[in-house]
């Protein structure tokens, strides 16, 4: 039985969280695409052939996570779960209102995210602001 890639899409400018959001992916044997800079987002958005799953840094340049969640329920709708994923654990009340999935605080931990990770594709909201 062939079991579906999950494919996860982060959207992040810092190269070291990246750098850590791609090995606990691989350590989940979730394939990923990155995003660094979002001021081409629709076009870079335009390549990604499946979305299972966003991971998005809420302060970047050209376009915070507020702008770029805008984008992204446009394209995908409820059908993706859009991941808050920032150290400032202060916005999880206004991530919540705007319409992200779950919220999940830097840094990641290595020990919780597998867990964190499984039950957001099984539908359920995680907001972990620690």
């Amino acid at each position: 039985m062939m079991t579906k890639t999950v494919q996860a899409l982060i959207i992040d400018d810092d190269a070291y969280n990246v750098y850590v959001m791609e090995r606990f992916l691989d350590k989940e044997n979730i394939s990923y695409v990155t995003i660094g800079d979002t001021s081409n987002l629709e076009d870079e958005l335009d390549r990604c052939e499946q979305i299972d799953l966003v991971l998005l840094d809420l302060e970047m340049p050209h376009k915070d996570g507020y702008e770029v969640i805008d984008i992204l329920k446009e394209r995908y709708g409820d059908s993706v779960p859009i991941v808050a994923c920032t150290v400032h654990t202060a916005e999880i009340n206004r991530a919540r209102k705007i319409g992200f999935s779950g919220f999940i605080a830097k840094p990641l931990d290595m020990d919780r995210f597998s867990d964190q990770i499984s039950r957001i594709l099984s539908g359920e909201e995680i907001w972990e602001a620690r």
